[in-house]
């Protein structure tokens, strides 16, 4: 039996807060290149924009807030660019010291991308939380477009006073009204942003999607279902470690935990007679098998680590904190 092999880029793309990054070797060059950071508040549609842009699931989505907590890059390849989009955390006031880290990814997209994807929700309009951003992206100096997501949830003419209002700001080079959920004005959206873009060599090699490797991207996939069996419960007490994969011939075996912090919630997870913990785990199965192209066994276990979103050591653990 042998470890699973890790992917990722050969070195650390750009805004891994060390500075500008360098290409990989044996990385063609691009036509234009660039870094496109996405930001908004939570819920807003982020995550289902990059894996749109990207054509495949590299970030996970769920209907509760601040499911992102980490800077995600999901690569787009085509013949005249190479795009990688940044999804973020929603920007948000934290808590504890997984909320600030999350803030500080946030942060740095914004003060380092090549070009800044703003999104905003059509149904709810602009809030107090996307002004905030508002200044922060002007104040940014980065080429930004304006997302207004959801316009398959709202009536057309509803979306002019929103669309003016936002253009008013004087902050966007374009507002595009889209629907990632439906695929929407996204072309469209896509081909303004690599216009944006300047010209450059290619960060990732052909066919490369994510940064992410083997194990986040099990662990994420796994929180994904945790987070949607539990629905509204405790979305944001809940981490899942990988504490082993094992590869064998006919198999995959994968041993995770799932982190909470109060007994209570560990009964949640768990469910009557197991059973929510089961549902979630041949959801994440399926999801996995997907993935890795080959059967899993999956060993889900349920432990709870009181206040862990506030304790540095988990939080490094976790892959939360360098």
């Amino acid at each position: 039996m042998t470890r699973a092999p890790e992917e990722g880029p050969t070195k650390p793309p750009a805004l891994n807060g060390t500075g500008p990054g360098v290409p990989p070797a044996g990385a063609g060059p691009g036509k234009r290149s660039g870094f496109v950071g996405v930001v908004g508040r939570p819920n807003v549609g982020k995550s289902t924009m990059v894996n749109w842009f990207v054509g495949s699931k590299v970030t996970i989505v769920t209907p509760h807030p601040q499911t992102t907590r980490q800077r995600i890059a999901g690569v787009v390849h085509r013949a005249d660019a190479q795009i990688v989009f940044l999804d973020t955390p929603g920007f948000h006031k934290p808590q504890h010291s997984l909320g600030r880290s999350m803030m500080e990814v946030t942060k740095a997209v914004l003060d380092d991308a090549d070009v800044l994807l703003m999104a905003i929700d059509a149904k709810a309009g602009i809030r107090a939380e996307d002004e905030y951003l508002f200044d922060r992206v002007r104040r940014s100096g980065r080429p930004a477009l304006l997302a207004v997501n959801k316009i398959d949830l709202v009536k057309k003419p509803l979306l002019l006073p929103l669309l003016d209002a936002a253009a008013k700001r004087g902050i966007f080079r374009e507002c595009v009204p889209v629907s990632a959920q439906t695929g929407e004005q996204m072309e469209v959206l896509l081909d303004r942003l690599i216009a944006c873009l300047p010209a450059g060599p290619a960060w990732f090699e052909a066919g490369q999607r994510t940064d992410q490797q083997t194990t986040q991207r099990v662990g994420e996939l796994i929180r994904e279902q945790i987070l949607l069996v539990t629905r509204q419960e405790l979305p944001h007490a809940i981490a899942v470690l990988i504490e082993e994969i094992t590869v064998e011939e006919r198999l995959t075996r994968i041993r995770a935990v799932v982190f909470v912090e109060r007994p209570g919630q560990k009964a949640i997870v768990i469910g009557r007679a197991g059973a929510r913990l089961k549902a979630a785990g041949q959801a994440a199965r399926a999801e996995l098998e997907a993935l890795l192209g080959r059967h899993v066994y999956l060993d889900l276990w349920v432990k709870v680590k009181p206040d862990w979103r506030s304790d540095p050591r988990v939080l490094r653990e976790l892959g939360y904190l360098p």
